[in-house]
């Protein structure tokens, strides 16, 4: 019996070879996206997997009180760890991570060449065994007990010393520590939260005893112990808070994240160290997303199947009259459904491998083939092709079977119109879906291009961020800011803690006097010259001194507008008055506020000041637009003449902003193509109801060709019919379009308003679409010679 299914279904595979190839074709494309976007979300979803004690491992983190606005940070205080192992009992071990100075790069001097690591990590002990990190050189027992030691991935040891073995070499870490090389461990996978490449001990470092419980800015993992219930922890965390902080002076509470939330959760989390971090929300989309466009495909074969109803109707009642029951009729509907999704499951897969390097170029990712091959992957490829089986077949086969003979057999077909109906809707809905992606896609695009061309109050352009971290001498920093000075293509230099886009120090602004509340400032250690590199629209007063004494105590500041309005000044009344961050600080300047971090968020307060309380990690130099290779190549050739023990590393500060932005720029880049799919996949579907209409009006369309009717009339009033259909989805599509995008928008601090012409243009995208699919088959019918349509059947 299936045996005589499958050879049926392959003849009128072979026979019906346009509607064969488009049904293929939906489902094909269909499968292709499922299995792309599987691969995506299961790769997503796989973070941390690999830790053998990953259900006992929690992150700690911080939440701020309402004073400084009820944020989450992804980083506690350095004492955080040493209270858990001591006082909270739910807890085994626990370890801190703290990026090198602060997220800062680390200079390196490895046998007499200089190198900068981007991923150094400052790390207690513990950390090896609460995430089993295996080492293939050294003893994880012992490998960060003493200070001054450290630990190298398989990649950092191959990059810094070659084919030589690393253990008992000695690594100079910004010219002012050296650390001995203790162990070797293999590199963290793709899909793991750490991604250190170089682990220093955190004992003799200057947190390691450290029993502050400000200065928030260190990763804390903990192990708990087996069978201890999380709610219960978080209890003694908070009750270990209360016993050593004042209530007043708790700005702050803890929390726990498992370590299975950490990748996908912790996207709207301040000072996450990690350069993997996901979004829950991008991955939900994207599913979603699939299903739509599944679901689309699947309908297509249901409207392009029922389409030659009336050629199939004969062949049913046939096998009636010769006894098939309605079940035989179903299994071979649902063999010839299986056999055709069978086919287009095959070329997804095949197209999955052939599309698999630019989905990664697009995702920014590195899923490779060998994943197609998982039991994972096969097992769910078999899943989507028996729920695409079953849900493309259902209303065919039951819809068919159905038939009575005596009605198939006799001169006129009857139909029934809840059959049209069903199909008409399952059209509205696809292309209500449709309206509502080309909705979203213009919204997304308005709204990158609105970040891109938005005024940050200041201009990335043309500045370079030089690393020098390194640098311990200021004679050697003034004598390198006044070379850069002296090169002509150079406008401006400043030294600096940070600059936007990047992660400074977190202070309290208080008014002089009473104020015990204050608020929350960022603050940056720089010098006078950042005014001009950032080109900030100075309000009032000037930039920091132009030099100052090391003996000199007195700290100057630059206050945005933000803090000046806090303050309850005006630009002008700022100026000489003192404030208190930390300490006194007299300001000197105000200026306009400026977006130094995501317009994600909004402005804050910010300073500038000159108290040499952190490092200046960066040199910002603004150079003149013209020939970038050669400005390049006169600032390394100057830097190695200057300072040779240091690595020449920087970056440029537009695309450093741009970065901040990745995630929106790929969500646009694949909700554009995706909708373009979407579009094609819902024009197929209605190409299919297309030709069912004009089959089913074959014979009116003659009569009306008889009586003198045009092509053109003819064509208009089948396009009609469809172009009331679209009508409709706009009205059901607008609605959801626009309650899905406010919602996106309200993410950014800063935004567009939605316009009526997006919804405007998207109709007519749509309609327009619509009417180019319909037309082929409106023409194609109206131009039939009347005598094939009217003759008996």
């Amino acid at each position: 019996m299936f045996k005589n299914h499958l050879k049926v279904a392959w003849r009128n595979l072979k026979t019906n070879k346009l509607f064969s190839t488009i049904n293929i074709v939906g489902l094909s494309m269909g499968l292709t996206i499922v299995m792309l976007l599987f691969l995506f979300i299961s790769h997503e979803r796989s973070f941390d997997s690999m830790f053998p004690k990953k259900d006992r491992i929690q992150r700690v983190l911080l939440k701020t009180n309402g004073d400084f606005g009820f944020e989450t940070w992804a980083t506690v205080p350095p004492v955080t760890a040493l209270a858990m192992k001591e006082e909270v009992t739910n807890v085994k071990s626990a370890a801190r991570l703290l990026k090198h100075n602060f997220g800062r790069p680390a200079s390196l001097r490895i046998n007499d060449q200089n190198f900068t690591e981007e991923f150094f990590y400052w790390a207690d002990k513990e950390l090896l065994t609460i995430f089993d990190i295996e080492l293939v050189e050294g003893d994880a027992g012992s490998a960060l007990d003493r200070p001054g030691t450290v630990i190298l991935s398989e990649t950092a040891a191959k990059t810094y010393f070659n084919n030589e073995n690393p253990i008992g070499k000695t690594i100079l870490v910004d010219n002012d520590r050296e650390l001995e090389v203790t162990g070797i461990y293999r590199d963290f996978p793709e899909n793991s939260t750490l991604d250190a490449e170089i682990m220093a001990s955190s004992n003799g470092y200057w947190f390691y005893n450290t029993k502050s419980w400000s200065n928030a800015s260190f990763e804390t993992y903990c192990l708990l112990k087996k069978n201890v219930s999380v709610d219960a922890t978080q209890t003694q965390i908070g009750q270990m808070l209360d016993a050593n902080l004042p209530k007043k002076e708790q700005w702050y509470s803890f929390g726990l994240q498992p370590l299975s939330k950490v990748h996908l959760y912790s996207a709207s989390y301040g000072n996450a160290y990690s350069s993997r971090i996901g979004d829950i929300h991008e991955v939900r989309n994207l599913t979603y997303l699939a299903i739509l466009i599944l679901l689309i495909a699947c309908v297509n074969y249901m409207n392009l199947t029922t389409a030659r109803s009336q050629k199939r109707s004969k062949e049913v009642g046939i096998s009636k009259t010769l006894g098939a029951s309605s079940e035989s009729l179903v299994g071979r509907f649902y063999v010839e459904t299986g056999f055709i999704t069978g086919i287009s499951m095959v070329l997804g897969i095949a197209l999955t491998m052939l599309l698999l390097p630019s989905f990664n170029s697009l995702t920014n990712q590195h899923l490779n083939m060998n994943l197609l091959l998982t039991p994972t992957f096969l097992l769910a490829a078999l899943g989507v092709w028996t729920i695409t089986t079953l849900f493309s077949g259902l209303y065919p086969s039951m819809y068919l079977s159905r038939f009575l003979p005596k009605e198939i057999l006799s001169p006129s077909l009857k139909r029934g119109k809840g059959n049209v109906m069903i199909r008409k809707g399952l059209v509205v809905m696809q292309f209500a879906a449709s309206t509502a992606l080309i909705v979203g896609v213009m919204v997304i695009y308005q709204q990158t291009k609105y970040i891109q061309n938005k005024n940050l109050g200041f201009t990335a352009d043309n500045v370079m961020a030089i690393s020098v971290g390194g640098l311990r001498d200021n004679d050697n920093r003034d004598a390198l800011e006044q070379e850069f000075k002296n090169l002509s293509e150079v406008t401006a230099v400043s030294m600096a803690q940070g600059y936007p886009g990047r992660d400074v120090s977190g202070r309290t602004l208080k008014r002089k006097g009473s104020d015990e509340q204050g608020l929350n400032i960022q603050t940056n250690v720089t010098d006078a010259g950042i005014v001009d590199a950032l080109k900030l629209h100075l309000l009032a007063g000037s930039s920091l001194p132009m030099y100052k004494s090391e003996k000199d105590t007195l700290v100057e500041v630059v206050l945005n507008k933000k803090a000046i309005d806090y303050l309850g000044f005006s630009p002008e009344e700022a100026i000489g008055k003192e404030v208190y961050i930390g300490k006194p600080n007299t300001i000197v300047g105000v200026v306009d506020d400026f977006n130094y971090e995501s317009l994600h968020q909004p402005i804050g307060a910010y300073a500038f000041h000159n108290n040499p309380s952190e490092g200046k990690s960066f040199m910002l130099v603004r150079f003149k637009s013209g020939n970038l290779a050669n400005t390049v190549a006169d600032l390394k050739s100057t830097f190695t003449r200057v300072v040779p023990n240091l690595d020449f590393n920087y970056s440029f500060m537009d695309q450093n902003i741009a970065r901040m932005y990745a995630r929106e720029k790929r969500a646009g880049q694949i909700s554009v193509i995706f909708c373009i799919l979407a579009i094609f996949v819902a024009a197929l579907g209605l190409f299919g109801l297309a030709a069912y209409t004009a089959e089913q009006r074959r014979k009116e369309i003659g009569i009306r060709k008889v009586l003198g009717a045009s092509v053109s009339k003819i064509s208009q009033m089948l396009s009609m019919d469809f172009a009331k259909l679209v009508l409709i989805a706009l009205l059901i599509g607008f609605p959801v379009a626009y309650f899905s995008m406010e919602n996106w928008l309200q993410g950014f601090a800063y935004r567009i308003d939605m316009q009526w012409w997006l919804f405007a243009l998207a109709g007519t995208i749509a309609l327009g679409i619509a009417l180019l699919t319909v037309s082929f088959q409106s023409i194609r019918a109206a131009l039939t010679n009347p005598t094939k349509s009217l003759r008996a059947e």
